[in-house]
This record gives structure tokens, sequence and C-alpha cells, in this order.
């Protein structure tokens, strides 16, 4: 798992890269932690064309319905403006995995309210709360 804190009112877009360079998901048996994901399921914040790009650039699939703005701009330009990005409903009503899972985190009151001000506390605070959870989840708890 990785998060990043950012102030309130920044946008989520720009952390994506940053974020996704922090994870490292370990292999079963000898190598290299995995630094890549299969796939990225976003919603339309993230459908820029420089998010697209980097997720091409890194070889990651990515799923997020394009902004209209962004499609009216693209059928503006013509035969210019390039197809529109490839977008599967099937795969992307998975990401309400991630959803209910912010909604989860949501039940544990000093996160939805951020009643904690610092930083490294709130983190702390996000890292316990996500450990109950999958702890509670986790079918070989008592």
């Amino acid at each position: 798992m990785s998060v990043i804190l950012t102030p309130g009112q920044a946008g989520d877009n720009p952390q994506l890269v940053p974020l996704l360079e922090q994870v490292a998901v370990k292999r079963d048996g000898p190598g290299r932690p995995r630094k890549r994901p299969d796939r990225v399921l976003a919603d339309r914040a993230y459908s820029s064309p420089s998010t697209r790009r980097a997720m091409r650039a890194r070889g990651i699939a990515f799923t997020s319905p394009e902004k209209a703005d962004h499609a009216g701009h693209r059928l503006r330009r013509g035969s210019r403006g390039g197809r529109p990005p490839a977008f599967d409903t099937e795969i992307y009503k998975g990401r309400n995995v991630v959803e209910r899972c912010f909604n989860r985190l949501k039940q544990f009151r000093a996160l939805a309210t951020r009643f904690t001000k610092r930083a490294a506390y709130y983190r702390s605070e996000l890292t316990i709360a996500a450990i109950i959870l999958w702890l509670r989840d986790s079918p070989d708890t008592p």
C-alpha cells in the first residue's frame, strides 16, 4: 500500500505517477518486487492525455472514462484529433471496490473528520485503519 498526503485543495491527478512510483509488490519466491501494476482503474479526474501518455510509457493498461470537454476538443480537431481512448465498461465496473474501500475508511471518525492535524499522525491513523479493515476481511482471522 502506498499513501501520499496532499493539501485538501491539491488535485489528485498530479499525484498518480509519484504514487505509482512508491508501489512495490513482493513476489512469491526470489526476485525484485513488482513496481508496475497490470492495470489502473481511475475516474474521470485522471483521464487527461498526459496521464494516458504516462501510463502508456510505463506499459500499464489504463481504464478511465473520457471527460466530455476532452472528447469535444478531440472532435473539433477533426481527423487531427485522433481516436478516442479505449474504454472497457466491464473492466471499469471493478472500480467500485476502490470507492467501497474509501467509504469503509470514512467509518473511522478521526479519518473522516481529519481530527488529527499533523500529517504524520494522520498517515499513521490511515495505516492502522487499513490494517484493521484488512484483518477484518481476512479469512484466516478467528
